[in-house]
């Protein structure tokens, strides 16, 4: 891998144990550049973002954006993080690993932080681990992916309900997120660009995976692939209902004729993509939610670089086989970056694998089922010839 390439697109923002590799630059320094006007930087640098007036605006929670996202089918409504079974607390590691691949520039950014509630100052919940771990595709640039890698996480964690409410804080974080680039957009018109966000957050023994866009997340439960996010295409019959319900169309399978992909954070200079009454482009998320118990293995988080080549299942096999070969998280998400080259991936690619054991997935061996033996018409017949034959 070319030396230095990769430089800053991993952002490693609070290690659990401090082993935990990936091919960014780690710690404080590595965060990426707020990519910011002037004015914008200079309120931000201050050391309390809601301190000047001049950036209240577009920091503080709109009481509009304080809503609860709609939920995928299979998640579970209303989780409180109160109710969660304390019987089982993840054992977490994690590692990330990003590379250009066949693109001129790198968009991709990752965050990964084991000791989330540590790193942001607030108060050791006593709810178990508390870990947040980030996948942002940008398009068109990168100013909007490294805009929501710094200000997403610090959303969720100055929400004064997180964790208690942890689907509305998490909803409420991409929104302000979305909007807060639009002001910073207003103020420099060069930062014009557009990223798709999927975030994971583990809090005690409960899983949270929120998606807006293409990036996916993939739980390994017991060798099998539980698809944490479901991918966000125009073609997609429920994105292309909504997106014609906001005054949009889908045409040769892109949003407007402009983007492969129905939601997404920024974007705020294509026209018709985004308005104040319901947009074709949304960046409202859609979450899911799981208990995670002892048969929960790793998770894997990706771009859709990543998935353009490898299968879900697919995916977990062939992490599931590194782990076992040397347990690394960091060396994993390098195997499936190494794997997807070698695929001829042609997006950039960035992975997060997250483990939730400290041993290696075990081998799983499969019972032998019952062998069910019969006899045909024929062999019946000649059985009984036989044994006519020796009471004769």
């Amino acid at each position: 891998m070319e030396e230095g390439k990769n430089n800053c697109n991993i952002v490693n923002v609070g290690n659990g144990d401090g082993k935990s590799k990936e091919n960014g630059i780690s710690g404080s320094e590595g965060r990426p550049p707020n990519p910011l006007a002037a004015v914008y930087r200079q309120c931000l640098s201050s050391g309390d973002p809601l301190g000047d007036a001049s950036c209240k605006k577009s920091l503080v929670r709109h009481p509009s954006l304080q809503v609860k996202t709609r939920m995928l089918d299979i998640s579970v409504e209303g989780l409180n993080i109160n109710d969660c079974p304390a019987d089982y607390v993840p054992s977490l590691r994690s590692g990330a690993w990003s590379d250009i691949g066949v693109r001129s520039s790198m968009e991709d950014v990752v965050v990964r932080a084991d000791n989330f509630v540590h790193h942001y100052g607030l108060k050791d919940s006593d709810q178990g681990p508390s870990a947040f771990y980030a996948v942002f595709d940008g398009h068109g640039g990168k100013h909007a992916a490294d805009f929501a890698c710094d200000h997403l996480p610090r959303f969720i964690a100055e929400d004064e309900h997180f964790p208690r409410e942890i689907e509305r804080v998490i909803s409420s974080a991409f929104l302000q997120t979305d909007n807060a680039f639009a002001e910073a957009c207003s103020l420099d018109d060069g930062l014009a660009s557009g990223t798709t966000a999927l975030a994971a957050l583990v809090i005690g023994s409960s899983l949270v995976v929120a998606n807006a866009g293409d990036c996916r997340a993939v739980l390994c439960r017991r060798g099998k692939a539980i698809e944490m996010s479901r991918d966000h295409k125009p073609l997609c019959s429920k994105e292309k209902k909504r997106i014609e319900a906001s005054g949009g169309y889908v045409y040769d399978g892109y949003l407007n004729g402009q983007l492969n992909v129905a939601r997404a954070l920024g974007d705020w200079h294509l026209d018709g993509m985004k308005g104040s009454n319901g947009s074709p482009l949304s960046a409202e998320p859609e979450l899911m939610n799981t208990i995670l118990t002892e048969e929960d293995e790793f998770l894997i988080i990706g771009c859709d670089g990543i998935w353009d080549v490898f299968m879900s299942q697919n995916a977990v096999d062939f992490a599931r086989r590194r782990l076992q070969e040397h347990n690394d998280p960091a060396m994993c998400s390098k195997d499936l970056v190494d794997e997807a080259l070698k695929r001829k991936s042609g997006d950039n690619l960035a992975v997060v694998v997250v483990c939730f054991q400290p041993r290696p997935p075990p081998n799983l061996i499969v019972p032998r089922g019952r062998v069910h033996r019969s006899i045909s018409a024929e062999g019946l017949k000649e059985l009984q010839t036989f044994l006519d034959q020796l009471d004769a």
